[in-house]
C-alpha cells in the first residue's frame, strides 16, 4: 500500500531491542489469517474474577470506552486477524461519533499505521457494515486535518482502496464523497474504470449525503473527477477518456445537468461538453440537435465570469458544422429559441467582459446580425465591430487575445471540416491551384454523396461571405482593413495568418467578378504594401500563395493596377517563383507586366 508497516515493539521481562523492519512491497495489502491471535488480547477485555470486579468497576466505567479505542486502534494497527480488525474498526467509528469533542481522539487515529491498516481493512472486507464505517472513520481523519489527508493519498497512492467501494451498490455514494473531500489529482486515476464508474456517480448523486458537518451531492464528486480525468493528464490521455465518456453516454448526463443547475455545476457541464467536442468533433452534431440553447445563453448574464466564458466557448464550438445550413438552423434557433433576445444579451456581455472575450463575443453577434437585413442600421452590428478592432488592435498586447483574434477571425470565414476544424485556408489555397499537399486532407472533409448538393452548398457560402463582407466593409469601413493589415504587418504567426486568410476571402468575395467595385480601392490604398511584403521568399509558401490571390482580386480593377504597377524586381522574381504552384502568380505577372 505504499507505506512502511508499522512494527509494535515488543516487551517482556528486560529489555529486549526492537526487532529490524522488515518492507512491505508497495501496493500490498496485509494477508489476514482466518483466525485472531488469541494470546494478543487486543479487542477482549481482561478477565477479572468476580471478587475483584466491584472494586474495579467504577474505574472501567470511567475508562472502558477510551480502553475499548485503544485496543481498537492497536488491532487496527497491527493485527493479521480479518474478522477482529472488522470489529475493531466498528467499535472505532462508534467512538467516532461518541468522543467526537475528545481532543485526543484524533492524535489516537493519526498515527499512520492506524491509517494504513483501515485501508488495508477496506480493500479486503465484504462487510457492508464494516465498510460503511471504514468510510466514515476516513471521513473523519480527512476533516480533522490536512496531514491525514496526505498520508491517505500515500497510503493508497492509485486510489485502488476506493474504486473498491466506488464499486459497492450501497455505499458507492457517500465513498464519492469521502474521495472527493481528499481533492485526488489525475495522475491517481489511472484505471481505466474511472469513467464508467464516475458516470454512475453523475447518474445517481442528486440527493445530498451527509458526512459528519459536511454535507454534499454526490454530483458536485462526479464533476470534479470528470475534470480532472478529462483535463488533468496530457493531451493524448485526455481525449482517450473524453472518448470513452462519449461513448458510454455521459454527454446526455452533462446535458440534463445544465438546465436548472446553479452557475458552477452548470459552468463544469459545459467545460466538459466542450473538451469533449474538442476530443471528438464529430459529437459536435449531437450537441447542436440535442442541447438545450437557451440555459447556455443565460449563463452569459450575470456577474459569474468562469461560467460566461465556459457559455460562450461553447456556443463558438457548436457553430463551426461544416454545413453552411446547419449553421443558420443553429443561429436562428440559437436567435430565436426562446431567449430573452439573445442578440441583446450579447451584446451587454461584449459591454462587460474582458476583452480576451470580445473577439468570440463580437463574431458570435454578427452572425445573428447576419441573419437579418444588413441594409438597415444596426446598433449590435456596429458595437461588434467596432469590439472586433479594438481587439485587433490590442492584439500586441496579449498571447491570449491574439489567439482568440484568430480564432474568431477563423469562425467568421464560415468553413469547417466535419470534425470542426477550420478549413478556409485549405479552401483558398485550393482555388488558388496549391492542390498537391492539402488535396487529400481538404477532400477528406468535404465529401459530397450528391454532386448538386454541393453545388448548392457552395452557392449558400458564397452568397454568406459577399453579406458578410459588405457588412464589414460597409461599418467598419476603412478601420476594420487597417486593423488587418496592422496584424499582418505585426507579424505574430497565427494572428497574420488568419487576417491573412481574411483579407483573401473578402478580396474574393467582392471581385469586380462578382460585381462589387467599391472594395479594391479601399483595400488596395491600406492591405497593397502588406501584400507585397508577404510574398518575399522569407514567408511560408501558403501565405505566399493567399497573397498573391488576394493580389490578384484587387489589381483587377484598374485604379488598384495602377498603383502596383511596376512591380519592383524581387516582388517579380518572387512571383516567377510562385508560378510553378499557383497560377495566381501567372494571372498576377500577366496583368502587372502587358
Amino acid at each position: 500500500m505504499g507505506l512502511q508497516e508499522k512494527h509494535s515493539v515488543i516487551r517482556k521481562e528486560g529489555n529486549i531491542p526492537e526487532t529490524a523492519p522488515t518492507p512491505r512491497k508497495s501496493y500490498s495489502l496485509r494477508l489476514f489469517s482466518c483466525r485472531g491471535d488469541l494470546t494478543r488480547n487486543v479487542i477482549n477485555h481482561p478477565k477479572i474474577p468476580k471478587k475483584e470486579a466491584v472494586s474495579v468497576e467504577k474505574d472501567l466505567e470511567c475508562s472502558e470506552l477510551t480502553m475499548n479505542l485503544e485496543r481498537a486502534v492497536s488491532m487496527v494497527s497491527s493485527s493479521d486477524s480479518l474478522t477482529q480488525c472488522e470489529y475493531a474498526v466498528q467499535e472505532v467509528a462508534r467512538a467516532c461519533s461518541n468522543l467526537r469533542e475528545d481532543p485526543n481522539l484524533g492524535t489516537w487515529l493519526s498515527c499512520p499505521s492506524f491509517i494504513q491498516g483501515l485501508l488495508e481493512v477496506t480493500f479486503t472486507s465484504k462487510d457492508d457494515l464494516v465498510l460503511e464505517c471504514a468510510i466514515l472513520i476516513i471521513g473523519e481523519l480527512i476533516l480533522s486535518n490536512e496531514v491525514n489527508r496526505q498520508i491517505v493519498l500515500n497510503a493508497d497512492p492509485q486510489l485502488e482502496v476506493f474504486l473498491r467501494l466506488l464499486r459497492s451498490k450501497e455505499l458507492f455514494l457517500k465513498a464519492a464523497i469521502v474521495l472527493y473531500l481528499m481533492k485526488p489529482k489525475a495522475k491517481q486515476m489511472l484505471s481505466l474504470d474511472w469513467i464508467p464508474l464516475v458516470l454512475h456517480i453523475l447518474e445517481c448523486g442528486d440527493e445530498v449525503q451527509f458526512l459528519s458537518s459536511v454535507k454534499c451531492a454526490p454530483k458536485v464528486a462526479a464533476l470534479y473527477f470528470l475534470d480532472q480525468l478529462l483535463m488533468g493528464f496530457d493531451v493524448d490521455r485526455n481525449v482517450e477518456n473524453a472518448k470513452q465518456m462519449i461513448a458510454l453516454g455521459g454527454l446526455d448526463l452533462l446535458m440534463n445537468r445544465i438546465d436548472g443547475s446553479d452557475s458552477r455545476e452548470s459552468k463544469k457541464c459545459i467545460s466538459l461538453l466542450t473538451s469533449c467536442i474538442q476530443a471528438d468533433g464529430s459529437c459536435r452534431h449531437y450537441l447542436v440537435d440535442n442541447l438545450k440553447k437557451e440555459p447556455i445563453v443565460q449563463l452569459l448574464v450575470g456577474n459569474q465570469k468562469k461560467a460566461s466564458s465556459a457559455a460562450l466557448n461553447l456556443l463558438s464550438e457548436l457553430v463551426c458544422l461544416n454545413r453552411t445550413t446547419q449553421i443558420l438552423e443553429f443561429l436562428k434557433e440559437l436567435k430565436n429559441g426562446g431567449c430573452l433576445n439573445t442578440m441583446h444579451i450579447l451584446l451587454v456581455y461584449l459591454q462587460q467582459a474582458p476583452i480576451a472575450q470580445h473577439p468570440l463575443a463580437a463574431v458570435m453577434l454578427l452572425q445573428l446580425v447576419l441573419l437579418g437585413d444588413s441594409s438597415q442600421y444596426s446598433v449590435y452590428r456596429e458595437e461588434a465591430i467596432d469590439a472586433m478592432v479594438a481587439a485587433l488592435e490590442h492584439g500586441s498586447h496579449s498571447r491570449k487575445l491574439q489567439e482568440q483574434c484568430a480564432r474568431a477571425l477563423l469562425l467568421l470565414a464560415g468553413r469547417f471540416s466535419s470534425s470542426g476544424e477550420p478549413i478556409a485556408e485549405a479552401w483558398l489555397l485550393k482555388r488558388a491551384g496549391l492542390d498537391d499537399s492539402l488535396s487529400e486532407s481538404f477532400r477528406r472533409t468535404e465529401i459530397f454523396k450528391d454532386k448538386s448538393a454541393r453545388v448548392e452548398e457552395e452557392k449558400i457560402v458564397e452568397e454568406r461571405l459577399k453579406k458578410l463582407a459588405l457588412m464589414l466593409l460597409n461599418s467598419g469601413n476603412k478601420k476594420f482593413l487597417t486593423a488587418l493589415s496592422n496584424c499582418i504587418s505585426d507579424g505574430i504567426p497565427s494572428l497574420a495568418r488568419a487576417c491573412l486568410i481574411t483579407v483573401t476571402w473578402m478580396s474574393s468575395s467582392l471581385s469586380p467578378l462578382h460585381g462589387c467595385n467599391t472594395f479594391q480601392p479601399l483595400a488596395c490604398s491600406i492591405l497593397a504594401t502588406k501584400l507585397v511584403d508577404s510574398l518575399s521568399y522569407d514567408r511560408v509558401l501558403e501565405e505566399r500563395v493567399l497573397a498573391s490571390l488576394s493580389l490578384l482580386n484587387l489589381v483587377r480593377h484598374p485604379e488598384c493596377l495602377e498603383k502596383l504597377y511596376p512591380l519592383k524586381k524581387d516582388t517579380v522574381e518572387s512571383l516567377q517563383d510562385l508560378a510553378e504552384v499557383t497560377w495566381t502568380a501567372k494571372e498576377l505577372l500577366f496583368a502587372c507586366c502587358r
